[in-house]
């Protein structure tokens, strides 16, 4: 039997009933595998500035965003169905200004030795550092908008690296 190339792919996530359900890994080789994703949020400049200067009603802002991505990489299994609960070995979260947006880019790193990839673990780590800058900063600002949050790149797994088009 011959492959349709336009077929669509299998549905890895349903069962033979078209149940969801998780797939099994238990099968796979652990190997290392990383994840890098990215999200911009932009403000007002004297938010901006407010925040640099440590001025912000709520306190430190950006520790408090920064604790917030990693803890929520390490709770990724909890907030999104059917992911698999990981060992994460190393979880960065920079937050870095950016006077031209004006606001901050948010990277996060997820590192692991395992039989699946982190990709949602770096994705929500940048979301609820994102999320949660705005709400330590909403006092100052409720027009804080959150932006473009994506993978910017994995490495390891079978699918193999990716880079995202800059």
């Amino acid at each position: 039997m011959t492959k349709n190339p336009s077929a669509p792919a299998a549905l890895t996530h349903l069962d033979a009933q078209g149940q969801a359900h998780m797939v099994d890994v238990a099968a796979k080789a652990q190997t290392v595998r990383e994840a890098v994703a990215v999200a911009t949020v932009v403000m007002r400049p004297e938010t901006l500035a407010t925040i640099e200067a440590g001025n912000a009603p709520k306190g430190d802002v950006l520790a408090t965003a920064r604790i917030a991505g990693i803890m929520a990489a390490k709770q990724t299994a909890h907030l999104i169905p059917l992911c698999h609960p990981l060992p994460i070995q190393k979880v960065e979260v920079q937050i870095t200004p950016d006077g031209v947006l004006p606001g901050y880019r948010i990277q996060a790193t997820v590192k692991i030795k395992a039989e699946t990839g982190v990709e949602m673990e770096a994705l929500t780590a940048a979301s609820v550092a994102a999320l949660t800058l705005y709400d330590m900063a909403k006092g100052l600002e409720k027009s804080i908008e959150i932006r473009s949050i994506r993978l910017l790149k994995k490495t390891g797994g079978k699918s193999g690296d990716y880079e995202a088009k800059a």
